[in-house]
């Protein structure tokens, strides 16, 4: 049996992984420091997840967000943590969080020419039930001469440098998405650092799940409805699709990124507008499944090319396998025709 007692030096950690591809494309490094504080920000709310119940981080903090959502005291924890290294790392200019109302300027002297837009703990509802949860990440260059504004981070998704997220299940992983491809690394707590343990992800042309909150089935359009009568009761004599939903966003794209399949947060008369957030949650995972080979779309139109009017405007969304993707836009259109 190996003794894995002892580093390999032979594997590639995640920090490792990010100067050889800034080495690559001839950049300046500012974006291999970026990544490395936002990796020291997602190993610090990893250690602050699992001893959550023990320090008494449960529960809400006694507020709401901007987005109405109850706050819980790990949303506040997690997002000071992302905030102060994002700011120590002099490589950002403009923050964006779900849980701030307001974008953050940078103070000048700490000033980069980055923009990062995060949510710092996405499926925090589920904290007190030990359901896994992640933080989310989008991160863009300042394109705008002048002073750094709010303005400077509603851009499209097509302009976005890389994306990711963190996932705090029963290990801790980071998904990565560059110019390069989509690749994941696994937190050894041995010795503290991201491991690359899959290359070059891609997603399943077509899969056998579906994942969406069937709860609202009452305020779903008829495209979504008959879309999922047929996932569940096929007439082509195929297998029935599996349903899997598990209510964290990071969760569910990430089984849907690895087994392959949709997963559906449509726009529904309840929420006409969508619930989830474009430049914290949909940009990031939209162009994380693109990368991965896969579609991300509203149902009208590419996720990554809309051009975000407000920093927490929701927009609905359904991504994964292309195959998949594709038969609903084939449903919506059939829909719309009539």
């Amino acid at each position: 049996m190996t003794d894995r007692s002892t580093f390999d030096t032979n594997v590639t950690t995640l920090t490792r992984f990010v100067m050889e591809e800034g080495r690559k494309a001839r950049g300046t490094g500012e974006l291999t420091q970026l990544l490395n504080s936002l990796c020291t920000a997602v190993k610090a709310i990893s250690t602050a997840v699992r001893k959550a119940g023990i320090a008494n981080l449960y529960g809400i903090a006694g507020s709401t967000n901007v987005t109405g959502d109850q706050v819980k005291k790990l949303d506040v924890l997690s997002n000071d943590m992302v905030i102060n290294m994002l700011k120590s790392s002099f490589t950002t200019c403009v923050i964006v969080s779900e849980e701030n109302k307001d974008a953050l300027i940078v103070e000048e002297d700490k000033q980069g020419k980055y923009i990062v837009c995060m949510d710092p703990l996405d499926g925090s509802s589920n904290i007190d039930c030990l359901v896994s949860i992640g933080t989310i990440f989008a991160i863009y260059r300042k394109t705008s001469p002048g002073a750094p504004s709010e303005k400077d981070a509603l851009q499209p998704g097509r302009n976005l440098v890389a994306s990711g997220y963190a996932l705090y299940g029963s290990a801790t992983m980071l998904v990565l998405a560059l110019e390069c491809g989509v690749n994941c690394f696994m937190l050894d707590p041995a010795i503290g650092e991201f491991i690359l343990v899959n290359r070059d992800v891609k997603i399943k042309k077509k899969g056998n799940i579906f994942s969406l909150n069937e709860g609202y089935a009452a305020y779903f359009d008829p495209a979504v409805t008959e879309y999922l009568k047929n996932k569940k009761f096929p007439q082509d004599g195929s297998a029935p699709y599996g349903s899997r939903y598990i209510g964290s966003m990071v969760a569910d794209v990430h089984r849907t990124l690895v087994y392959g399949g949709i997963f559906l947060y449509p726009a529904n008369s309840k929420s006409p507008k969508g619930k989830l957030r474009l430049l914290y949650e949909c940009n990031p995972m939209a162009f994380i499944i693109e990368k991965a080979g896969g579609l991300a779309t509203t149902g009208k139109e590419a996720v990554l090319d809309i051009v975000p009017e407000n920093i927490h405007q929701r927009v609905p969304i359904v991504l994964g396998s292309p195959d998949d993707v594709q038969e609903y836009l084939a449903m919506v259109k059939k829909h719309s025709a009539k």
